[in-house]
């Protein structure tokens, strides 16, 4: 029985957050995802750069070119440089960004050895590839060798009883609460080794 390893999840992650083409910075976009990154309302923004609402609303929505001195205002109330109002963040350090995966919600992925609920999949341009895995396999036998990927991985098990394979240590079994993490490139495998089917959470770096 030949099982799919996680490294098609990491393709489909990394498919799914291709880098676009760098576009001219908008300074009311950017003054807007810099106030909403710290969860402030337009009001509450104006008041800490000493400006007005409305002021604040025209430069948002592109209706004023800010002066000088209501730019220094604006970077001295979001506690940044005025350099830091021109930079668009980085592509990978995106600010304000969250999503919430409901129970179930999950984006499924189903192999031989594992069920995987792929969690945060709307979300582009990850650092982390999270997922929940049933653990079907019961021996190393089901699967086609060791699974090796990129990135570095942690596994922590949810329900259930699971014994850790890996290249160079000594097979470990874990319970619920156990935790461990280890380089995603040696090789490595999990097997439930209680009556019912494991339960784990995994997150992998895409680094």
């Amino acid at each position: 029985m030949t099982g799919r390893d996680p490294k098609s999840l990491i393709t489909i992650a990394r498919a799914n957050g291709g880098e676009d083409d760098a576009e001219p910075l908008d300074l009311g976009a950017r003054v807007r995802e810099l106030r909403k990154a710290r969860d402030w309302t337009l009001e509450h923004a104006a008041n800490q750069a000493g400006l007005a609402r409305s002021t604040l609303s025209k430069i948002e929505n592109g209706q004023m070119s800010p002066t000088y001195e209501a730019l220094k205002k604006l970077a001295e109330g979001l506690q940044i440089t005025i350099p830091q109002l021109f930079t668009p963040p980085q592509r990978d350090q995106v600010n304000g960004r969250m999503t919430v995966t409901k129970s179930g919600d999950g984006s499924a992925h189903a192999t031989a050895t594992y069920e995987h609920e792929l969690l945060a999949d709307g979300l582009t341009r990850k650092q982390m590839l999270p997922y929940r895995a049933r653990v079907r396999a019961r021996s190393m036998e089901e699967f086609d060798g060791w699974v090796r990927h990129d990135g570095e991985e942690f596994l922590y098990v949810l329900t259930g009883v699971v014994k850790l394979y890996t290249e160079f240590y000594e097979p470990v079994e874990m319970r619920r609460g156990d935790s461990a993490y280890y380089d995603a490139a040696m090789g490595h495998n999990v097997i439930s080794v209680s009556p019912e089917d494991a339960m784990i959470l995994w997150v992998t770096s895409l680094a």
